[in-house]
């Protein structure tokens, strides 16, 4: 059975890290389906204003060319792990659309939601000091990433190391994931 692992928080939370060190210590192979893969294949022009507020820009709500490029991200994750291929994605849930159509594609499968958390000061440092972001990225999803989902596991990135944080996810796969199911009983 194929596992997938949805890595949720804001910019510069740790979500890269710590999906690129748990393909490293992870056994089996898991492939990176991520939200930066799929936004990078749209064309270049979408990636500044005005075009990227119809992605993910404006008060970070997503506009349409968004909310379908992210639909086809959720569906290409469930077909590549209906064919046995495990599956490492990183995300912002800032839409409750996403959370619900993630609970409905994975409540069934075997697909673990880790949470993670920092103190806003501690994301607009690490924003400020990556040189690679859009500034103001982690304030606009801070109020919104943890609203609409429920998590397999969180762990806090200022107080644990990358390494902690994949031993943790590591040892929480040893038993089933209940973060979908428990969303999809909700808002049904």
């Amino acid at each position: 059975m194929s596992t997938i692992i949805f890595i949720n928080g804001t910019s510069s939370s740790g979500k890269t890290s710590l999906l690129k060190l748990l393909q490293t210590k992870l056994q089996e192979p898991y492939l990176d389906m991520g939200i930066d893969k799929f936004i990078w294949m749209l064309p270049k022009r979408y990636l500044d204003r005005p075009l990227w507020d119809d992605v993910l820009g404006k008060a970070h709500q997503p506009g349409p060319t968004g909310l379908t490029l992210f639909s086809g991200m959720h569906h290409a994750i469930a077909a590549a792990a209906s064919r046995g291929n495990n599956i490492l994605a990183d995300h912002v849930f800032v839409e409750t659309a996403w959370v619900d159509e993630c609970a409905a594609l994975f409540a069934e499968m075997n697909a673990y939601i880790i949470g993670l958390t920092c103190p806003l000061e501690v994301l607009e440092q690490r924003e400020r000091d990556r040189k690679d972001r859009t500034l103001g990225q982690a304030r606009l999803q801070y109020e919104i990433i943890h609203k609409y989902t429920q998590y397999d596991l969180e762990l806090d990135t200022s107080k644990l190391t990358t390494e902690e944080c994949a031993e943790l996810v590591i040892e929480r796969l040893k038993n089933p994931p209940a973060a979908f199911r428990k969303i999809k009983a909700g808002h049904a």
